[in-house]
């Protein structure tokens, strides 16, 4: 069967006949081992500029869905609301936060079983994705069903979470993460429509914490030549798709190119796993409070300039797909057009807190950060990033 106009298909994918076939529109199944495929981590991805509310009802009577969770902030269903007008979910729940403590999780997880959902459709971004995987992996740990919940993804920022099969709880001021293939959602529904809602600033922050999977991709863990090719086209995407979409919010065409870029960045990132950024981001946010894609924003060109010294391939390719003299001139001048915040401080950070965050970071970074990371190092990047000084000054 020919595949759909504008499909994408890459090593482990194959052609889905019921992709949206229109000027913006493909789809593909991430299938890690074709000869399983009951596996719990493949993946179907349909993009449909305008075609959500189309899309989602009928994937959900292809899984079979009779009893649906939907989960999202208040605000979110309602401006949805067009979107999720063709289906009639068993329950709803609204209680949606940035880095999901285990006690929303754990109530989310015990309403979802009184009611006895057969899977869990999760619309907005990173935080509402993130508590339908809580509930996924929770649910099946306590009831053992056959078959995990299915999860429903579609997105309306640049967070990325939906690709990934990587779980984050936050427990006592720490936040824990892991990756689970039981919480990867087993369809992903882009429609560029649904950014359209998005304040200025959070599709900026949005799209530079999608920019941070792609550089934290090039020397995470499990970084390889193929993660680091499509962790560059994310970035030279990105770089593009972020100013268009500032410029002009009501434009279709940035916004598209942006959720391709996040798509394609998330894929690198949950193929390598977290590099150095990502965990400083994890303890900002679970043990501090601190917005998540702000500080994501914040954080990535003080974590570039560290690294970039011991990475000279790494400093060339992003560089380069930022039309830039240096990796971290490109990301300065991409924050400062893009006007997006700048230090720690304005996001409620204090001084007195580097030292804690210092001791937990350390805890947990990966051996294959290209440079070694010691605690009067980590203080120094901390104390640029929450003073605002040129990222690198310091080291």
């Amino acid at each position: 069967m020919p595949a759909p106009k504008g499909l994408i298909v890459g090593p482990g994918a194959a052609a889905d006949p019921a992709a949206p076939d229109r000027p913006f529109g493909f789809g593909y199944r991430a299938e890690p081992d074709p000869a399983h495929s009951d596996r719990a981590d493949r993946q179907r991805v349909l993009f449909g500029t305008g075609r959500a509310g189309e899309l989602l009802p009928t994937v959900l009577e292809e899984l079979g869905v009779r009893q649906a969770m939907l989960i999202g902030t208040r605000r979110e269903l309602e401006r949805s609301a067009r979107v999720l007008g063709g289906i009639r979910p068993a329950l709803v729940f609204d209680e949606v936060v940035q880095h999901v403590p285990v006690e929303l999780a754990e109530r989310a997880t015990q309403a979802a079983l009184d009611a006895g959902v057969d899977a869990l459709v999760a619309i907005g971004g990173g935080s509402a994705i993130g508590l339908a995987k809580a509930v996924a992996l929770r649910a099946a740990k306590r009831d053992s069903p056959a078959r995990p919940l299915p999860i429903v993804a579609v997105p309306t920022t640049y967070s990325g979470s939906e690709t990934t099969a990587i779980w984050g709880l936050v427990d006592g001021g720490l936040k824990t993460t892991g990756v689970d293939p039981r919480v990867l959602p087993a369809v992903v529904i882009y429609d560029a429509e649904l950014t359209r809602s998005l304040p200025r600033g959070l599709s900026v922050s949005s799209g530079l914490n999608a920019l941070a999977h792609a550089v934290d991709a090039l020397w995470a863990p499990g970084a390889t030549a193929a993660t680091a090719a499509v962790a560059v086209d994310a970035i030279r995407m990105l770089a593009v798709a972020l100013p268009a979409v500032d410029a002009d919010p009501g434009s279709l065409t940035g916004r598209e190119a942006a959720l391709l870029g996040a798509h394609l960045a998330a894929g690198a990132f949950s193929a390598t796993g977290s590099g150095l950024h990502h965990k400083i981001s994890h303890v900002l946010g679970g043990t501090f409070g601190l917005p998540h894609s702000e500080t994501h924003a914040v954080v990535l060109p003080h974590v570039v300039a560290f690294n970039v010294p011991a990475a000279p391939t790494a400093e060339a390719q992003i560089a380069t797909a930022l039309g830039a003299s240096s990796a971290v001139a490109g990301l300065v001048a991409l924050r400062d057009r893009l006007l997006a915040p700048t230090t720690l401080r304005e996001l409620g950070f204090r001084e007195s807190d580097i030292p804690r965050a210092v001791e937990l970071i350390l805890a947990a970074v990966p051996p294959s950060n290209p440079r070694p990371v010691t605690a009067d190092g980590l203080a120094a990047l901390l104390g640029a990033a929450w003073s605002g000084a040129a990222p690198g000054s310091a080291a």
